[in-house]
């Protein structure tokens, strides 16, 4: 390896090797840097209460927006997607009154997976071994995920407020290697004027009205409705708490469904993202039948998990 100021300079074309061998399907690297401009729409985002209560998000701000401020001797930044889409990831066709769920919630939770591959790519890279101190996130650290995708080169964030990857579309889930070494060559961003051009399939579609112009109001999103804590226990989701949640009981794809950069992308190719369970064959009354032991025994590794057979119940019976 060159070196480059007394470092040594990591290998893009390995990363990205080592990447898709762990079972990526796409990787881009960047170097680290300030997102000030992101930081100042967020702090009014959240100045509007658009956050709903969701406490973390008002944590560590100060860090969210560099990665400098989680490790200061980051200076690359390998973000990774992996795609997800299966069977539901569309809609659930002719399937009348099934309570509907993410298509992401159907294989075991991603953020285990995704961390186990970034801890394969970090000892397929030999890190540890070459003294390149790295740490690894996906989406339970104060980190710019979706915006660091985009200074990867990985696609652009669209107007349903998900990253958008070219030939996988917005079913992709993200994870991020930040290593103490410079890399031989970093991806360029997507172009100025990628993206939805005049296409508004998905805020016409949300049921709610949550894709707004001024960013995602989580206190009309479903996902957040029916995932988090129960918004009868938010003030400020007061206002909102009622809003009917169009049959879903974990999350929601209606912005992902309509998304023409959805239409024609492959299903799931990493067998860890293999659906554990089909939703579309599950009537309400089963749910509803459901034990907690069962739920564990078929849920339990899955993402919901984290909101419980208790709050599923409650919102088939209507809250």
């Amino acid at each position: 390896m060159e070196a480059q100021n007394g470092q040594e300079v990591l290998s893009s074309e390995q990363i990205r090797r080592e990447a898709a061998a762990v079972g990526f399907d796409r990787c881009g690297i960047c170097p680290p840097r300030h997102f000030e401009a992101e930081r100042r729409f967020f702090e009014g985002w959240l100045a509007r209460g658009c956050d709903a209560g969701l406490g973390y998000l008002r944590r560590n701000v100060d860090k969210r927006f560099d990665v400098a401020a989680l490790m200061p001797e980051a200076r690359s930044v390998i973000v990774c997607a992996v795609a997800y889409r299966n069977g539901t990831s569309l809609g659930y066709g002719e399937v009348p009154g099934v309570p509907k769920v993410a298509s992401y919630a159907r294989s075991v939770d991603y953020h285990s997976s995704i961390k186990a591959m970034l801890a394969e790519l970090a000892e397929r890279l030999g890190l540890k071994v070459r003294g390149i101190r790295f740490r690894t996130f996906t989406d339970t650290a104060p980190l710019l995920e979706k915006r660091l995708a985009v200074e990867a080169g990985l696609g652009f964030i669209g107007r349903n407020k998900l990253l958008i990857v070219p030939g996988l579309g917005s079913f992709v889930l993200l994870g991020e290697l930040v290593v103490d070494r410079p890399v031989d060559r970093y991806d360029v961003p997507q172009p100025v004027g990628a993206g939805c051009g005049v296409c508004h399939r998905c805020e016409e579609a949300c049921p709610t009205g949550a894709l707004t112009a001024g960013g995602l109001d989580a206190r009309r999103c479903i996902a957040r409705l029916t995932i988090e804590r129960d918004p009868a226990t938010v003030p400020e989701l007061a206002a909102t708490a009622s809003l009917d949640t169009a049959g879903w009981i974990f999350g929601c794809d209606v912005c992902q469904s309509v998304c023409p950069h959805n239409r024609h992308v492959p299903l799931f190719r990493n067998e860890r993202f293999r659906p554990l369970f089909d939703p579309a064959a599950m009537t309400a009354d089963r749910w509803l039948a459901m034990s907690e032991e069962q739920f564990e025994k078929e849920f339990g590794a899955t993402p919901m998990a984290r909101a419980g057979l208790d709050r599923i119940k409650r919102l088939l019976r209507g809250r």
